[in-house]
Order: structure tokens, then C-alpha cells, then sequence
């Protein structure tokens, strides 16, 4: 094996590794992994294909997390799109036997998940440019590090609420949506962002965790769709494939750990431990951008 192969397996693990910690933890993994390129030196267009790797092995920890509600959410959602077709027949044979699509939480909480969608797959879609652009701005990445900062020093003075997929609304849902679509910056967190959101739109501590890694799903592999054809255009080298599948594992079993740890923060309200901390990462990312370290 060669120096190179061996530092391109090195780097893989350490973004895989950046990428499990960040994504879940709020402090937002595309911002740290702007800065661990740009910074370190690293490749900064190490692949397409790489990116969409590291976003499924975070979306296998978010799985086996809440495998128990995800696994109802799909059956539940199968059945909503049945009862719609069972609705339209009877409309249209006369035949009164409509039933009722929103019957209960899960079907409610499938519906909730879609309006959020909504707005963060619009602004990610009419953004991604821009995006790109700040993944490589220093002084854009720090800046909006201590945006989550103060995010997150918000979130811990929020009284918990009482709502869940039975009594939030769809209003509460669209807000989120949106606070997800400004954490596609790098140096927003997601988590952060979304978590805030469920707590400042009166969510329950435990159900605002759950909807924000849940409402992930979608968004992470609608970004990874928008990559698809950059992916065909430059496909991925076979021995690449080996390195890639490493940090994918490493930014899985990371994923998974820092999931279990953040459902401990929210109901702790520890955030402002991490907002103190990119209060610190976002000063750093400027005085670097501005040349202080050169």
C-alpha cells in the first residue's frame, strides 16, 4: 500500500469521524468539515461521492436510533397514500366510504414531517450555489458558527412545551422547515437549529430531539439526490472506494453514539456548553480568514 493510499484511508476516517460527531452534535458538521479542509489542507473537492457516503452513514445511525418510529412512519405513510386513492374512487362511484387520513399520531407526524420538508428542499435547491461558495469563505463559516452559538445559548432559557404529533401544528411544522433550510450554511448547525426551533414552537423536549433526527431523513438524502449528477459526470476511482466506505463506517458508529448523547443535553439543557464552544471555533475560523495565524 502506498504513503498516499494510506493518508487518503487516514483522512477518510477522520472526516467520517468529524462528520458523526458534527452532524448530530450542535455544532454543524459542514462547517467543521469546511474548516478541517481548508485549514488542514486537506482535498476540499475529495469527492463527490464521499459526501454522499458520509451523509448515509449518518442516516444509518439516525435508523438504528429510531428504527421502532421510522419503521412505523413508512407503513403508516403507505397506508395515508392508500387511503387517498380509497377516498378518490369513492368519490368518483358515488360510494360513501371515505376514510379518515388523519386518524392518528403517526399519521399526523408523517404529515408534519412533509411540511417541514417543503421549505428546506426549496431553499437547499435555490441555495446550493450560494452554499458551495460559503463552504469556502472562513469569515461566512465563523460568522455563522456564532450564529449557532447563540442559538443554542437561546435554547437552554426556552421553557419545555407540551406539544407532540398530535397537537402541533402544521404552521409549527413549516417554522422548522425553514430553520432547517438556513442550516444547510456551513457553520449552522442543523441539529441546533431544528432542536431550537421544535423548543421555541412549544415541542417536548424528548419529541424535539426525535423530529429533528427524523426530519433529517429527507433533507439529507434530498441533498445527496442534488449531488447525483455531479457523481455521474465524476464517478468515484475503484481503489477511492475503500477509503470512502471507512469514513461512511466511522461517521455511522460516531453518529449513533453522539444521537443517544444530545436526547441527555436537551433534557439537561447543557447547550450552552457547545455554544460556548463555537462562540470559540467561529472566533478562530475569523481571525484565521482575516490572516492572524499566517
Amino acid at each position: 500500500m502506498k504513503v498516499s493510499d494510506v493518508m487518503g484511508l487516514f483522512e477518510s476516517i477522520i472526516m467520517g469521524i468529524i462528520q458523526g460527531f458534527t452532524e448530530f452534535l450542535p455544532v454543524s458538521s459542514s462547517g467543521h468539515l469546511a474548516i478541517f479542509k481548508n485549514v488542514f489542507g486537506f482535498n476540499a473537492q475529495i469527492g463527490i461521492a464521499f459526501d454522499i457516503l458520509l451523509h448515509i452513514g449518518t442516516l444509518f445511525a439516525v435508523f438504528i436510533v429510531f428504527y421502532k418510529d421510522i419503521k412505523e412512519l413508512i407503513i403508516v405513510a403507505f397506508k395515508m397514500v392508500g387511503d387517498i386513492f380509497h377516498n378518490l374512487f369513492s368519490a368518483v362511484s358515488g360510494k360513501k366510504d371515505y376514510r379518515k387520513i388523519l386518524s392518528d399520531g403517526y399519521r399526523r407526524f408523517v404529515l408534519l414531517i412533509i411540511i417541514s420538508t417543503i421549505p428546506t428542499g426549496i431553499m437547499g435547491f435555490l441555495g446550493k450555489d450560494l452554499v458551495e461558495s460559503a463552504g469556502e469563505n472562513m469569515l461566512v463559516i465563523g460568522i455563522c458558527l456564532l450564529i449557532t452559538a447563540t442559538m443554542l445559548f437561546i435554547s437552554d432559557k426556552i421553557k419545555p412545551g407540551k406539544k407532540n404529533a398530535g397537537n402541533a401544528t402544521l404552521l409549527n411544522a413549516g417554522i422548522i422547515g425553514v430553520a432547517q433550510g438556513f442550516a444547510t450554511l456551513p457553520g449552522i448547525s442543523r441539529s441546533g437549529a431544528t432542536i431550537t426551533a421544535c423548543l421555541a414552537n412549544g415541542f417536548e423536549k424528548e419529541f424535539a430531539v426525535k423530529y429533528s433526527f427524523i426530519m433529517s431523513i429527507p433533507a439529507i438524502l434530498g441533498a445527496a439526490l442534488l449531488d447525483v449528477k455531479d457523481l455521474i459526470d465524476s464517478p468515484p476511482e475503484a481503489g477511492e472506494l475503500v477509503n470512502y466506505i471507512s469514513g461512511m463506517i466511522a461517521a455511522a458508529i460516531v453518529g449513533f453514539l453522539c444521537i443517544k448523547f444530545v436526547n441527555v443535553l436537551v433534557k439537561n439543557r447543557k447547550f450552552k456548553y457547545f455554544g460556548f464552544y463555537c462562540v470559540f471555533a467561529g472566533l478562530l475560523s475569523i481571525l484565521w480568514y482575516f490572516g492572524i495565524f499566517n
